[in-house]
């Protein structure tokens, strides 16, 4: 998995932008579009056959739902990203949400599980039951939450995790395998 460039300059380019500093903005934006898109590949890729928001428009959207938070205290690049995974998340739930897709099965969206993710054979699991079951799991436990949106939505290594959470990778292992169980259960409940 290729790195972003200049990690250290994104970082402080953040701290510019969050003190008030719109020219901060207009160097950052070329330093993290790569990034974003990447990361934005790797989740559309999951993403069933001929979805109708592609890649570009989920980065332009998830960075002006980025630039709208205005005077944030970014920590760092990591920060930064694990934010965005959690935007990306709320792009392509609002999305579903405005196509119209039925509460469960019918008409939704699928996405596809990562294959570790699941258990048994081809899991499919439409946005909206997996939100649904993220928001359950954010009410339990916050922190395995975080662990699920950056691995699944922004395609963060288990490295990055840890650091973007102040913990150690072997948590961040034990976050991601408890998540997984739960929410395989909770979207076998959503759907039956």
């Amino acid at each position: 998995m290729p790195r972003m460039a200049e990690p250290g300059r994104v970082s402080e380019l953040l701290r510019a932008w969050g003190d008030g500093d719109a020219a901060a903005l207009d160097d950052l934006m070329p330093l993290v579009e790569r990034e974003l898109r990447r990361r934005a590949r790797h989740y559309m890729a999951q993403e069933r056959r001929g979805h109708t928001l592609q890649v570009t428009a989920l980065v332009n959207e998830t960075f002006i739902r980025l630039t709208g938070a205005q005077h944030v205290r970014w920590q760092d690049r990591t920060h930064f990203f694990s934010m965005a995974a959690r935007l990306m998340r709320r792009v392509l739930v609002d999305h579903a949400r405005n196509r119209g897709y039925q509460k469960r099965g019918g008409a939704a969206a699928r996405l596809p599980l990562e294959e570790e993710m699941a258990l048994t054979p081809a899991l499919d699991v439409d946005i909206l039951a997996l939100d649904r079951a993220l928001e359950g799991l954010e009410a339990i436990d916050q922190r395995k939450c975080q662990v699920v949106e950056m691995r699944f939505f922004a395609g963060m290594t288990n490295e990055e995790i840890a650091d973007a959470l102040g913990v150690s990778i072997d948590t961040v292992k034990r976050d991601w395998r408890m998540a997984k169980l739960w929410l395989l259960r909770e979207l076998k409940e959503l759907a039956s």
